[in-house]
C-alpha cells in the first residue's frame, strides 16, 4: 500500500519535465520573434513569412527529425538566399525555391543521401557565414539611418553609403543608434535577464513608438502585417524562372543541411544523444515543402535558437510545440502591435543579432590550421564581390571541387617493416622500418577509383621497376570498394610487370573489392593474370620472400 503522499511526489515527477519544457518553449519563441521579424527584413518580405516558416518547423520536425533539442525556423542565410531569388523573379520565385528545396529533401532523404552535408567543408562554410552576416548588416545601415539607398552588392551599397552620405535621417538615426545602445546594455546584462535582449528591444521600441508617435517626425514603422489564406497557392511563374530556382535549390539544401547537422550533431554530443542525419532530412524536407506552400521563408535547425533551447532547459521535442503555440498566439493576436515597430529598430535587431559573426575569429581560427583553410577567405571574397547567390553556389562548388582535388591526387607510400613485429608503415615517417630485398611494400593513401586509379598505378609501376623490384606487394586497405576502370587499371599494372619480370600481389584487400577482382577474372587466372591475394602485409611479404628464395635455388 503506497505511503501518504508518494503519489502527489510521482506526479511533481513527471509534470516537472513538462513544465520545463514549456518554459524552454516560452524562452524558445521569444529568440524565434526577433529573429523571425529581423530575417523577413533580410528577405525583403513582410514578417507573417518568417512567422508562418516558423510556425511550419516547429510542428512538423518534432514528429519527424531525430533532435530534441533542434529548432527548425528561418535562418540569415537561408533568409538572404531566398532575398536573392526574390530580387531574380519576385516572391513566388522565392516560395518555388523553397518548395523545390523541399523536394530535394525528401528526394535525398528516398535515396539515402545523407552525406550531402560532408561536401560543405567547415572553413567554406565559416567564410560564407561570416561575409553573409557582414553584407547583411550592411544591407540594415540605410534602414538603420533612414537613408533611401539600395544596391545589389556589397561594395556598391558601400559606395552609395558613402556617396549619399548626407541623406542621413537625424531621426531615424537616434532611434536605430538608442537601440544599438541598449541591446549593447542588455547583453552585458543578459545573465540576470529573464528573457532575451532582442525581444526586450523588440517590446521596447513598439511601446516607445505608440507613446510617442516617431511616423510624425518621419521615422519609417514595419506597418500592417497582412497574409491571407487563399489554399495551396501554386507558385506562377515562368519556366526560365522554375529552371533558375532548380539550378539554386541543391545549393540550398547543402548549405541548410551542413548548417543544420552542424547544430544538432554538437548539442547532441553534449549530452550523449544519437541522432540520424538521414530522419533529419526527411524532418528538413516535409518542413520547407509545407513552409513553401504556406508563403514562408526555408528553415533550418539554426544554432542560435537550437542553443537558446538546450540552454533554456529544454528536455524533449514538446519544447518545439510549445513555442509554436506562443507564435500562433502572436500571430493572431499581436500584428498589430508589431505594425508599431519602427524600422531603425528592427534594422538594430538585425545587426545585433548578427554582431557576434563580425569578428571573423572561427575563420583567423581555421587559417592556423592550414590545409584548405584558405577557403574561407575564397568563399568570403566571392560572397562580398558577387553577391550572396553566387557566393552560395562558389561555396558548394568549391567543396566539391575539394574533395574532387583530394581524391584525384596520386597519393601512396612505401612501406616497411617495424623491427621485431609484423607490422608494416610509412617509411619516410619511420626511417627506422626495414626494406626486404627485391620487395617493395606500396600502398595507396586515397579511396583509388577511375579517378586517379591510373596515376597511382602509373607512379607505382615506375617506382617497382626503377629500384629492381622482383615482387611488389600493394596493400589496399583504404579501398573499400574498386570500380571496373580501377580493376582494369589493376590488371594492366600486374601484366606490364609481369612483362618485365615483376610479380604483383595484393594484400588487405577487403570484401567488395575483393568480390569485384573476382569478377574480373584476377583471381583465377580466367583474365589471363592470376593475382595472389594475402589477408596482411606480412604474409603477403612471407610468400614474396619464398617466391624469391625458390626462384634463387632453382637458378642454383
Amino acid at each position: 500500500m503506497p505511503l501518504q503522499g508518494e503519489g502527489g511526489a510521482a506526479r511533481r515527477l513527471l509534470l516537472r519535465p513538462l513544465l520545463d519544457d514549456l518554459f524552454a518553449g516560452l524562452t524558445v519563441a521569444g529568440v524565434l520573434l526577433p529573429e523571425a521579424v529581423a530575417y523577413a527584413a533580410i528577405a525583403n518580405v513582410p514578417p507573417a513569412h518568417a512567422l508562418l516558416g516558423a510556425l511550419v518547423g516547429l510542428c512538423l520536425y518534432p514528429w519527424f527529425g531525430s533532435s530534441r533539442f533542434a529548432i527548425v525556423s528561418p535562418t540569415s542565410s537561408a533568409a538572404a538566399v531566398f532575398a536573392s531569388a526574390v530580387a531574380l523573379g519576385g516572391v513566388p520565385m522565392g516560395l518555388a525555391l523553397v518548395m523545390l528545396t523541399g523536394v530535394l529533401f525528401l528526394l535525398a532523404w528516398a535515396l539515402r543521401a545523407e552525406f550531402l552535408g560532408a561536401f560543405v567543408s567547415r572553413p567554406v562554410l565559416r567564410g560564407f557565414a561570416w561575409a553573409l552576416a557582414l553584407t547583411i548588416i550592411l544591407r540594415q545601415v540605410p534602414h538603420l539611418a533612414g537613408m533611401p539607398v539600395s544596391a545589389p552588392g556589397f561594395f556598391p551599397l558601400l559606395e552609395q553609403l558613402w556617396h549619399y552620405r548626407a541623406l542621413v535621417h537625424g531621426p531615424s538615426l537616434v532611434w536605430g543608434l538608442v537601440a544599438l545602445l541598449c541591446w549593447g546594455l542588455f547583453k552585458r546584462l543578459h545573465r540576470w535577464l529573464l528573457v532575451p535582449p532582442s525581444l526586450l528591444i523588440l517590446v521596447a521600441g513598439i511601446v516607445a513608438s505608440q507613446l510617442l508617435a516617431p511616423a510624425q517626425d518621419g521615422v519609417a514603422l514595419v506597418g500592417a502585417i497582412e497574409w491571407n489564406w487563399a489554399g495551396w497557392p501554386w507558385p506562377r511563374l515562368a519556366d526560365a524562372y522554375w529552371l533558375r530556382a532548380a539550378e539554386i535549390a541543391p545549393a540550398l539544401l547543402v548549405i541548410l543541411f551542413a548548417e543544420s547537422w552542424g547544430s544538432v550533431r554538437t548539442l547532441a554530443l553534449q549530452h550523449g544523444d544519437r541522432v540520424a542525419p538521414r530522419r533529419e532530412l526527411l524532418g528538413l524536407g516535409l518542413a520547407n515543402l509545407a513552409s513553401g506552400a504556406l508563403q514562408g521563408l526555408p528553415v533550418g535547425a539554426g544554432f542560435s535558437a537550437s542553443s537558446a533551447n538546450e540552454a533554456a532547459g529544454g528536455r524533449s521535442k514538446l519544447t518545439g510545440l510549445a513555442a509554436a503555440l506562443a507564435l500562433a498566439l502572436l500571430l493572431w493576436q499581436g500584428r498589430d502591435w508589431l505594425a508599431l515597430l519602427p524600422v531603425p529598430v528592427l534594422a538594430a535587431v538585425v545587426i545585433g543579432i548578427l554582431a557576434h559573426s563580425l569578428w571573423p575569429r572561427t575563420v583567423l581560427h581555421s587559417l592556423r590550421l592550414r590545409s584548405d583553410a584558405s577557403l574561407a577567405w575564397v568563399a568570403a571574397a566571392a560572397v562580398l564581390v558577387f553577391g550572396v547567390l553566387f557566393g552560395l553556389l562558389l561555396a558548394v562548388a568549391l567543396s566539391v571541387l575539394l574533395v574532387l582535388r583530394r581524391f584525384a591526387r596520386p597519393l601512396w607510400s612505401e612501406l616497411g617493416q617495424l623491427p621485431g613485429t609484423r607490422d608494416y608503415l610509412d617509411r619516410k615517417a619511420h626511417p627506422e622500418t626495414l626494406r626486404m630485398p627485391g620487395i617493395t611494400v606500396l600502398r595507396p593513401e586515397e579511396p583509388v577509383f577511375f579517378a586517379n586509379a591510373e596515376r597511382i598505378f602509373a607512379g607505382m609501376r615506375e617506382h617497382a621497376l626503377a629500384s629492381g623490384t622482383q615482387v611488389l606487394v600493394l596493400s589496399m586497405e583504404l579501398c573499400d570498394t574498386l570500380d571496373s576502370s580501377s580493376v582494369e587499371a589493376l590488371a594492366e599494372l600486374a601484366q606490364d610487370l609481369g612483362h618485365h619480370g615483376c610479380t604483383l600481389m595484393l594484400a588487405r584487400v577487403k570484401d567488395r573489392s575483393r568480390e569485384a577482382l573476382q569478377r574480373a577474372g584476377l583471381l583465377d587466372g580466367s583474365a589471363g593474370q592470376l593475382v595472389p591475394v594475402f589477408w596482411s602485409v606480412d604474409d603477403a611479404v612471407q610468400a614474396a620472400q619464398q617466391r624469391l628464395n625458390c626462384l634463387a635455388g632453382d637458378l642454383v
